[in-house]
């Protein structure tokens, strides 16, 4: 073989190699969606539409975050969170998970859209508009909470009542069961995401109201939220700059996801610990359109990464190798 051929064998391997190792790399993570049952506040401001919300309250988020953040109703979250969610988010921040781009969630007022919601067990709804691996952990806030005020991590029960590793997917909804403690008038249930294969969470506060008491403070009934339609999910998904299969392009996603410093970690935050009642993923849905948790992300890559790239690599070396010994025959 010649100089000229050798050079091409191996430039050729080294390339193979090389889109071995930068296509996974280049794959995107992916992983949106929020609590619709019951519904939370950013579903149920983009539900009533960003441009123009029917809720005083969603008026006022809207106001204060601008439509994009409803637009991207989806990603709520830290991309680099890795289970440190009191550490990262500070009191007063917990439902925009301490992002600017959605302090408009955080707005401390009595009239919120509320989900009814009574105590006892619960079937639960998180729309995935892509769906992971990962646990969900559910806590309610304690008696007293007064929505007028700004939500801290010690207005939350220190356990979750309801936690699920990997529910089935229905319908693009994660479903799964709960047991609601007993509570009445007007409360808050927050949600925590922690996907498994990557250190991204994400997270929502849903606004409910147990038993007749559903005012807002002064003595208007509470408006009741609607989650977003696949209808208005479809359409509005123009306007989003979070790509549904993947990451979105407004620089605040994934490890470096436009989040401020860490603060100071807030005390009495809850921990991340066992449920304090069992629960489990609830059955298929009526449809049985029951699907399994999608294997996609950035992190998953990984494995695929190593193994893929390493096979290319060593069918390089043995390109490289087979060249020499035609050369030296």
């Amino acid at each position: 073989m010649t100089v000229r051929r050798k050079a091409a064998a191996g430039t050729a391997a080294l390339g193979l190699a090389s889109l071995a190792l930068a296509g996974p790399a280049a794959l995107p993570a992916a992983a949106h969606g929020s609590m619709t049952d019951p519904v939370s506040r950013v579903s149920a401001c983009y539900a009533e539409g960003p441009e123009s919300p029917d809720s005083a309250a969603c008026r006022a988020a809207v106001a204060a975050s601008g439509t994009q953040a409803f637009y991207d109703w989806n990603e709520v979250n830290i991309g680099d969170a890795a289970g440190r969610h009191r550490e990262l988010i500070p009191d007063g921040k917990l439902c925009s998970a301490g992002r600017d781009k959605y302090r408009g969630l955080d707005l401390p007022r009595a009239d919120w859209p509320a989900s009814p919601l009574a105590a006892g067990a619960h079937t639960f709804r998180y729309k995935a508009t892509a769906p992971h691996r990962g646990s969900f952990a559910l806590y309610l806030t304690k008696p007293g909470y007064d929505p007028t005020k700004p939500l801290k991590w010690s207005d939350l029960e220190a356990k979750p009542f309801a936690t699920v590793t990997n529910p089935r997917l229905g319908n693009g909804a994660y479903v799964f069961r709960g047991t609601v403690p007993e509570r009445s008038g007007r409360h808050l249930i927050y949600s925590v995401w922690q996907r498994s294969d990557s250190p991204e969470a994400f997270y929502t506060c849903s606004d409910v109201v147990f038993g007749k008491d559903a005012g807002t403070g002064g003595g208007a009934p509470a408006p009741a939220p609607s989650a977003p339609t696949d209808r208005q999910i479809e359409e509005g998904a123009g306007k989003s700059t979070v790509d549904h299969g993947g990451h979105g392009g407004d620089g605040e996603h994934g490890g470096d996801d436009g989040h401020e410093a860490a603060a100071t970690p807030a005390p009495n935050a809850p921990e991340a610990s066992a449920p304090s009642t069992p629960n489990a993923p609830a059955p298929a849905s009526a449809s049985g359109a029951d699907e399994e948790l999608a294997e996609t992300g950035g992190a998953s890559a990984t494995p695929y990464l190593a193994a893929g790239g390493a096979a290319v690599l060593a069918l390089g070396a043995g390109v490289l190798f087979a060249a020499g010994r035609r050369s030296a025959d």
